[in-house]
């Protein structure tokens, strides 16, 4: 988006001059779904597909949020010092941004008075490409800036994953606060979710390119079965540490699992546990195939991802299968699997790039065809995280 249309936007609504413009990616992730909160690995990279943020300051203790993305909005009104989430329908999209506030102050940072806030997101709504996470990070970088806040990027991350588990009351890991808040143009990040220690890896791939595709179906995490996904995988820990000593399923890997697997003794914990696991030494093998250059196995790796995620972890659906099944039919195509929690959302692919436009167009004729209406598809350049613009 142009920034002198943010600015007009901003003007329309609070009658006032803004001060400064951000913009904060969302993301996608090449491998490594649901091995988060697990204690796994995963292979995401920041998008240039995002969320944008129009600042201005007040001289009152109030903040003033508008959404240009939500039909018929109205600007949402709280207090600097108001530290209850909203539940009002109309108002929970505001806890994303309220809870990086709360939490800010809670760890004893200055914020001192109220500002007006626009967002005008171009992250399809419900895409499964992170807009929440890309929302806290916008909030936490605009607060670090423009109240001169002494805090590092990965405390940042930090707090949105603290916004989301405990202010919005979805249990996920912290891979989307991650990718967002450190990603790096060109780069996809390599990063251990147990230890946080990561690296960068320069996503090369060639005559190739990725795909996203959105079922256009909304989903909404934190009212889905992912947090009885987290609840299983933590069942699961519980019947093997009857003989093992594991805080997480990513610390075991597939023999083990094999081995000890009599403990689960349960057909859907099993096959829950078996996904974490199994996904997270799929991960590993993916980072080797990318760094050997090996994009062929990388896509049977990313189709195998998917698999795992149908059959075992149970979180795609009929509009997803419809796009990675689908995808896997067309020439130039290396993989697709869908991305982010499941249900819904969004699918990607690694294509041929003189092929691409084929591509979206057959998968895209099938995908009508059979859910009967049209899904989205966009191409995404790899950029780095949060800014001012």
């Amino acid at each position: 988006m142009d920034k002198q249309e943010l600015l007009k936007e901003y003007q329309d609504v609070f009658k006032g001059e803004a001060k400064d413009v951000f913009f904060s990616p969302g993301r996608i992730n090449v491998i490594g779904e649901h091995t988060d909160y697990n204690g796994g690995h995963v292979f995401p990279c920041a998008i240039s597909l995002g969320t944008f943020g129009v600042y201005g300051p007040r001289d009152d203790d109030k903040v003033q949020l508008y959404s240009a993305n939500m039909e018929g909005s109205t600007v949402v009104e709280f207090s600097i010092n108001d530290e209850k989430p909203e539940t009002d329908a109309d108002k929970t999209w505001t806890n994303y941004f309220k809870g990086m506030l709360v939490y800010l102050k809670q760890a004893g940072y200055q914020i001192d008075h109220g500002f007006n806030l626009l967002v005008h997101g171009n992250l399809p709504y419900g895409a499964g490409l992170s807009s929440s996470a890309s929302i806290e990070l916008l909030m936490g970088n605009l607060l670090k800036d423009e109240f001169n806040l002494d805090i590092d990027e990965i405390s940042l991350v930090k707090l949105g994953q603290k916004t989301e588990n405990d202010f919005v009351g979805l249990n996920s890991g912290i891979m989307d606060q991650f990718a967002v808040g450190m990603g790096k143009k060109d780069n996809a990040i390599f990063l251990d979710c147990s230890t946080l220690e990561y690296q960068y890896l320069p996503l090369k791939l060639g005559d190739y390119e990725i795909v996203i595709m959105s079922t256009n179906k909304k989903h909404s995490l934190a009212g889905s079965k992912y947090n009885e996904r987290v609840e299983q995988c933590e069942e699961a820990v519980k019947r093997l540490n009857q003989k093992l000593n594991i805080k997480k399923l990513g610390e075991l890997d597939e023999n083990t699992f094999d081995e000890y697997s009599y403990l689960i003794n349960d057909d859907v914990l099993i096959r829950r546990a078996r996904h974490a696991v199994a996904e997270n030494q799929r991960t590993l093998r993916a980072i080797e195939a990318m760094k050997a250059g090996d994009l062929e196995k990388l896509g049977r790796l990313i189709n195998a991802s998917h698999v795992s995620l149908h059959f075992d972890y149970e979180v795609t659906g009929k509009e997803l299968d419809t796009l990675a099944e689908t995808a896997w039919e067309q020439p130039g195509c290396l993989g697709a699997r869908m991305v982010g929690g499941g249900f819904a959302g969004s699918a990607i692919a690694i294509v041929k790039k003189d092929q691409a436009d084929a591509f979206k167009e057959n998968v895209g004729k099938v995908y009508r065809e059979t859910i009967g209406y049209d899904a989205s598809f966009y191409d995404a350049e790899i950029v780095d995280g949060p800014h001012k613009i």
